[in-house]
């Protein structure tokens, strides 16, 4: 390694994960899809996950092909029936927690599922990198469009959405997809969190997306300590000061002192 310690799930590695969140004044919190599937959400690069069944649909091949579109809003129709009752698990709590006692001052994720807003997350704190796919919205004017909405035409003979502000046929879950540019507003406030934290922790994250996971590593760079919780070993442990492998919920719910 080439920094830190890794560690395994434990109290002795609990204890080292509080004394952290206890001792930072400025925490930047940055989470990925592991901690969701605790409330049963697939992670798309898992074994058996969505783009083991299905190639992700390219921007390029959305905007170019109705054909794409339609079925962009079928695959979506499904994953929705699949997660629509997906509710915040004990490590979105933990989080909630720690924005509400202000330890902690930013959420920056690379989830789509609004569980972070449904835990308490207030929308100011947080940082949507890829976007959100609980709601819709026009890629030529950018209008939010309601999923119930579309959902109600779509289930009738699969009609396709169009705007209702500028009659654009390029309406599309507010998600970025492969081959969109990311959103420059959302990138600024995340790196801004980046070089003003303290302690950045990334919770649930493989790390090897980007630019998202240079996140973390640029508030290292700026001289914060640097934690991550992960069920799994990530590119990124060796640069990290305390690594916790472990179930999410359990260890940063024991961390935080909540059930």
């Amino acid at each position: 390694m080439k920094n830190g310690t890794a560690t395994g799930p434990g109290t002795d590695s609990t204890a080292r994960l509080r004394s952290e969140l206890d001792s930072a004044r400025r925490i930047l919190i940055f989470t990925g899809a592991g901690i969701s599937t605790e409330s049963g959400i697939p992670d798309f690069r898992s074994p058996g996950g969505v783009w083991d069944r299905n190639q992700p649909i390219l921007f390029d091949d959305f905007l170019r092909s109705e054909a794409m579109r339609r079925e962009s809003w079928r695959r979506k129709r499904e994953t929705d029936r699949s997660i629509g009752q997906a509710a915040p698990n004990r490590g979105h709590r933990a989080i909630a927690e720690l924005m509400r006692r202000d330890s902690a001052s930013v959420v920056v994720t690379q989830n789509v599922d609004g569980l972070h807003q449904a835990s308490g997350v207030e929308e100011e704190q947080l940082v949507e990198l890829h976007g959100n796919a609980t709601y819709a919205a026009c890629c030529d004017c950018g209008l939010r469009h309601e999923l119930e909405d579309i959902f109600r035409e779509f289930d009738r003979d699969e009609t396709l959405p169009t705007c209702r502000g500028c009659d654009s046929p390029y309406v599309k879950s507010a998600t970025i997809s492969f081959g969109q540019p990311m959103p420059v507003e959302a990138m600024r406030r995340a790196e801004a969190a980046a070089r003003a934290c303290d302690l950045a922790i990334a919770i649930g994250s493989s790390l090897v997306v980007y630019p998202a996971a240079d996140v973390p590593l640029m508030a290292k760079q700026h001289g914060a300590r640097y934690a991550i919780l992960n069920r799994e070993p990530t590119p990124q442990d060796g640069y990290a000061d305390l690594v916790v492998h472990g179930e999410i919920g359990a260890v940063l719910g024991d961390a935080v002192g909540i059930d």
